[in-house]
């Protein structure tokens, strides 16, 4: 993986009393149509720009999908706060505190509460970055927790209050679990907990970073992207790493399991590095970003695969980075962010696609 996606991937993906709403609004892009999509895209239609500079990342849909959560750092953000903005890329606002890193923000049901992580409670200053000596790795920052507010930032409430990382949450379509990443048990590995953060429950089990998790469109499902090292040089180069609060995201695959945790099956096998998986609306297919077709492991593009592992096919043409999909619930528009079209090197936007099945 490179530099210029480290931003969008340490923000895991990722807050007191009272959020301030913060009116800080990057420049406006409109630009749609085909100038925004590469030869072989063909499951795009058209494709909006919704952000205009910085880094932008993990956007995703309130429930009555008028409204996009998303991760941004511009202007005088020293690193990611959590904003909200309308579909069509307008009204964007600060609802996290400005303190601290935050990540991995969504919409709770109903729309009126949101979810993120941050490291406010620890240190309002931003957390010092990885050390880059042992080579390309993720920070998972152990001073996150998850926290609830209303969807103007206001009336946080802290729901995880353990040891280690916590972050990465997503809700069920079925508006009653919550599925997230935690450290607490010593690995990074996925749990899941009601609404209001009561009945933690781990789901996996086995040596390796699990995370990313998302539930299919029914709520019977998780996937999620998960590393497992093999050998004992890997074994003991990820014992090392996680001890350290890192982890070398260069080999991970694409799993799903069944919202309880059983049934854990493997997507794919492709020794490079997939991650950001998400369910296509008819259940059947996932969408991900993996630099599968990159000789040096820096492009990253859109892939989609049927759940069994079948049928993999390569959706965006982008000679840099393409990342993050969430599709609308009757499969009309993708969502994602991209380094495509970008105004200043290593900037990262948010895009919408009309998508063509």
């Amino acid at each position: 993986m490179r530099q210029k996606v480290q931003n969008l991937l340490i923000i895991l993906g990722f807050l007191v009393a009272s959020a301030v709403t913060m009116a800080v609004q990057p420049p406006e892009t409109s630009s749609s149509g085909p100038s925004m999509i590469f030869d072989g895209e063909k499951h795009f239609k058209s494709v909006r720009m919704l952000t205009g500079e910085g880094q932008n990342a993990e956007a995703y849909l309130s429930f009555d999908e008028s409204r996009l959560i998303y991760q941004t750092t511009f202007g005088d953000l020293q690193c990611d706060q959590i904003f909200i903005m309308n579909i069509d890329g307008s009204e964007k606002r600060m609802v996290s505190t400005g303190k601290g890193r935050t990540t991995c923000a969504y919409f709770l049901p109903g729309d009126s509460m949101i979810l993120y992580a941050s490291t406010h409670l620890a240190d309002t200053a931003c957390p010092a970055p990885p050390d880059m000596s042992k080579g390309y790795v993720w920070k998972l920052f152990e001073t996150f927790d998850i926290f609830s507010a209303r969807a103007d930032g206001s009336a946080l409430v802290r729901m995880t209050d353990t040891p280690g990382y916590d972050a990465e949450a997503t809700v069920s379509p079925k508006g009653d679990k919550i599925v997230f990443t935690s450290t607490r048990d010593g690995d990074p590995e996925i749990y899941t907990m009601n609404l209001d953060g009561t009945k933690q429950t781990r789901l996996t089990f086995e040596k390796g970073y699990d995370g990313g998790p998302f539930f299919s469109p029914d709520g019977s499902k998780i996937v999620f992207r998960a590393s497992r090292p093999k050998t004992e040089r890997e074994f003991a180069d990820y014992e090392d790493l996680v001890k350290h609060g890192l982890v070398r995201p260069t080999a991970l695959e694409i799993y799903v399991m069944n919202a309880d945790g059983t049934g854990i099956q493997q997507v794919t096998n492709f020794g490079k590095a997939s991650f950001a998986p998400f369910f296509h609306p008819d259940g059947k297919r996932i969408i991900f970003s993996s630099n599968l077709n990159s000789e040096k492991g820096r492009n990253f593009d859109l892939f989609i695969i049927n759940v069994d592992g079948t049928g993999l096919e390569q959706v965006t043409f982008n000679e840099t980075f393409d990342g993050f999909p969430m599709f609308t619930r009757d499969g009309k528009f993708l969502v994602f962010a991209s380094n495509r079209f970008n105004k200043n090197p290593g900037e990262t936007n948010i895009f919408i696609a009309e998508w063509v099945d």
